[in-house]
């Protein structure tokens, strides 16, 4: 009997390839296991940027409704158990190990990435929880992304941006028509920007599926008062509502489009406007512009964020000049190997004034001197090679005073050993995430 972190570490070494995308594994091994998809009302999220926020609203707001919802993302920034949750809690340690043995006991000679053990173990937790909706983000891409092997009620393409292009086609275009194959027939495809390529709409009448767009088909709008905003779609017009809980211009644009999925789901799931602005007050998302203020007099704030790509380090360019500070913006940057580095440092390199290099580790990881060799003559003399990440945040803190803010971005394997020092340093409360361990319905 394996423990969790056994088996984990067996599955990052069982296939040859991190990413191989596909359809066809997945499908035998669900076959071998005689899966059927529950007759629950399923949400797939894909887009460049912007997955993980709109799916924590979509199950922020589900909950508060009173509902029981799954909601499997990737990848995770320090427990393995983030990318499967219900509800508040993590699913218990013992329940994915019961779901890696009966995947094992099936697959035989069927060899598994990492990501589509995942899937795999996410499909099978949550339909023995017997749940009330699942919200599911896709890994990569989306049509030969391992989630779309579940046909979705309500499919969301957040956004489309340039990434992973050795997969997905080096034009907007070619990554829009990816993202766009989760759409199905006669089921709602919803747009969660106002600039999307013409692939994704055409992919949808390709296919058949009921397209929605914001800022045509559902909208939202400030009140008149200045007190919160309004949703308007195809079935509800909700006014007074919050601002969402997570920072940034986007997150108007991701609220709604959660919204317009969940509309989609009445009557099958009744939610009432009160839980609507709950979820909308409540939904979490860590490092996703995460403003950590420092209790203790002379020290910095922590700001951190997973920009990975050109367009997220925009969008976290614009939040930066939108939360001014009176000190310098000092910046601890570490990136994988197969990112365009030098897109996202030009996106920061006139709101950043100094910067340390990190090394990021992993078979995709980059050392420092790499970073600084891609990106040194954007910044100038304003950098330093820092080492590893806790060694930048050393560094980073000794040299920032208590005006200063420092903003720790790159990549998920750079944010989370962050959280890891500052929680080491006593700057963050430790976590404290309850498991999910209520007995199957």
């Amino acid at each position: 009997m394996r423990d969790l972190a056994t088996w984990l570490q067996y599955q990052e070494q069982a296939y040859p390839r991190v990413i191989d995308l596909g359809l066809e594994r997945l499908q035998a091994v669900l076959a071998r296991l005689q899966w059927r998809r529950p007759a629950v009302p399923v949400i797939t999220v894909a887009g460049t940027n912007g997955k993980g926020s709109v799916g924590a609203y979509a199950a922020a707001i589900l909950q508060a409704a009173g509902y029981r919802a799954g909601l499997f993302t990737s990848p995770h920034l320090r427990d393995y158990r983030e990318r499967i949750r219900i509800g508040d809690g993590y699913v218990a340690a013992d329940r994915l190990v019961a779901a890696f043995e009966r995947i094992e006991a099936a697959r035989g000679e069927i060899g598994l990435t990492f990501f589509e053990y995942n899937t795999l173990a996410a499909i099978l937790v949550f339909e023995e929880a017997r749940l009330d909706a699942w919200v599911l983000e896709v890994g990569l891409g989306g049509r030969l992304d391992a989630v779309n092997i579940i046909d979705p009620d309500v499919a969301i393409v957040v956004s489309i941006g340039f990434d992973h292009q050795e997969f997905l086609g080096d034009t907007l275009e070619a990554i829009g028509a990816e993202k766009a194959g989760i759409f199905r027939r006669g089921k709602a495809a919803i747009l969660g920007s106002t600039d999307m390529p013409a692939s994704v709409s055409r992919v949808a009448g390709e296919v058949g599926a009921r397209l929605k767009r914001l800022g045509v088909d559902f909208a939202h709008t400030p009140e008149p008062d200045g007190q919160g905003w309004r949703f308007r779609g195809a079935r509800w017009n909700l006014p007074g509502l919050p601002r969402p809980a997570l920072f940034g211009a986007t997150q108007l644009d991701n609220a709604c489009a959660a919204l317009a999925a969940l509309e989609e789901l009445e009557p099958r799931l009744s939610i009432k406007p009160a839980a609507i602005a709950q979820g909308l007050s409540r939904a979490q998302l860590p490092a996703r512009f995460q403003v950590i203020e420092s209790t203790r007099a002379g020290e910095p704030t922590w700001i951190l964020d997973v920009a990975h790509n050109e367009a997220a380090a925009r969008v976290l360019a614009a939040n930066l000049r939108a939360l001014p500070t009176n000190g310098r913006t000092l910046a601890v940057f570490g990136v994988l190997a197969d990112k365009d580095a030098r897109a996202i440092v030009a996106e920061l390199v006139e709101v950043v004034d100094y910067w340390w290099f990190a090394c990021t580790q992993g078979p995709r990881g980059l050392e420092d001197a790499a970073v600084a060799a891609r990106v040194g003559d954007l910044v100038g003399q304003r950098y330093v090679l820092g080492g590893s990440i806790a060694q930048c945040c050393e560094l980073a803190c000794a040299g920032a005073g208590g005006v200063d803010r420092i903003v720790a971005f790159g990549s998920f394997h750079s944010v989370g050993p962050v959280l890891d020092w500052l929680e080491l340093k006593g700057i963050v409360p430790g976590m404290r995430i309850p498991e999910y361990n209520a007995a199957p319905r």
